[in-house]
């Protein structure tokens, strides 16, 4: 039960309105009933007296706002139950689309020593020995050639596609460097390099 020190909603609310008198007319009713109680002295007295209004309110009293003025339980038990939701046979029900994603050609099987394949993140960036490599954002998601001679600071370093061409060649940073650029503005290349004819 709402209590009646409850903040009401704004006047002016559309859907408020309604159900709050509905719900003080029920309120209503029901005081009118305990007031002819004996005054109940626990609270499980006062739960049976509420009880045994439910029932008489549902089942034998007459109900002004209902057709014939029937009982709710009547009303209820006249109503047909409704159908489950279905979806309309003029309306066909697709399944979502699989993405498909490009065949990625297989790596070299006989790679030397100081050769291992690797994928390019979504930053275009490659992690080897505690270290991130710029490569470009373009060769995101795609395997690569890391060709590394040794582990220290200066040492060259070849990155390639699986078709041997050579994307960037870095050096190995002092130690405790973490990131390497590829020496490009950031962001992804133009599709067409060429210079605009209105330029």
């Amino acid at each position: 039960m709402v209590p009646r020190w409850a903040p009401r909603r704004s006047p002016a609310s559309p859907t408020s309105r309604p159900l709050e008198g509905k719900n003080e007319r029920f309120h209503q009713t029901l005081f009118r009933y305990l007031d002819k109680q004996p005054l109940a002295d626990t609270l499980a007295q006062l739960q049976a007296q509420v009880d045994a209004f439910d029932h008489i309110y549902n089942t034998q009293r007459p109900h002004q706002g209902l057709p014939g003025r029937s009982t709710p339980l009547a009303a209820w038990e006249a109503t047909s139950t409704a159908d489950p939701p279905r979806p309309k046979p003029d309306r066909p029900v697709y399944q979502p689309p699989v993405p498909a994603l490009p065949p990625r050609p297989k790596p070299p099987a006989d790679l030397p020593a100081d050769t291992r394949v690797t994928t390019v993140s979504t930053a275009g960036t490659i992690h080897l020995d505690k270290v991130f490599y710029k490569v470009d954002v373009d060769h995101a998601f795609q395997q690569v050639l890391v060709i590394s001679d040794g582990n220290q600071a200066g040492d060259k370093i070849v990155i390639t596609n699986l078709e041997a061409e050579i994307l960037t060649e870095p050096t190995r940073p002092a130690p405790g460097i973490r990131y390497v650029g590829n020496g490009r503005r950031p962001g992804t290349r133009p599709r067409n390099p060429a210079v605009s004819p209105k330029s």
